[in-house]
């Protein structure tokens, strides 16, 4: 599974999307046009890639920028994995 399904497939887990997770592209914003992306799921969608992956994500890693959308999400897994 390539890694941009990944991030999808836990964003969709951890908002508990449902079918609508199958419409998500690398383009979906997500941070201020995800009504499901608050804060807390912020928290809970970090905590996941943690465990996914095996890294930890520390607190200055995290802005609006790595949230602006599916995509920028997935190069923010990606540059972690090295």
């Amino acid at each position: 599974m390539a890694l941009i399904d990944e991030v999808k497939q836990i964003l969709g887990d951890v908002l508990q999307l449902g079918d609508k997770g199958d419409t998500m592209s690398e383009s979906t914003l997500l941070l201020g046009s995800m009504p499901e992306f608050d804060s807390m799921a912020v928290v809970s969608v970090i905590t996941a890639i943690e465990e996914n992956y095996g890294f930890v994500v520390d607190d200055d890693e995290i802005d609006a920028e790595v949230f602006e959308s599916i995509g920028s999400l997935a190069r923010f897994v990606e540059r972690k994995l090295g």
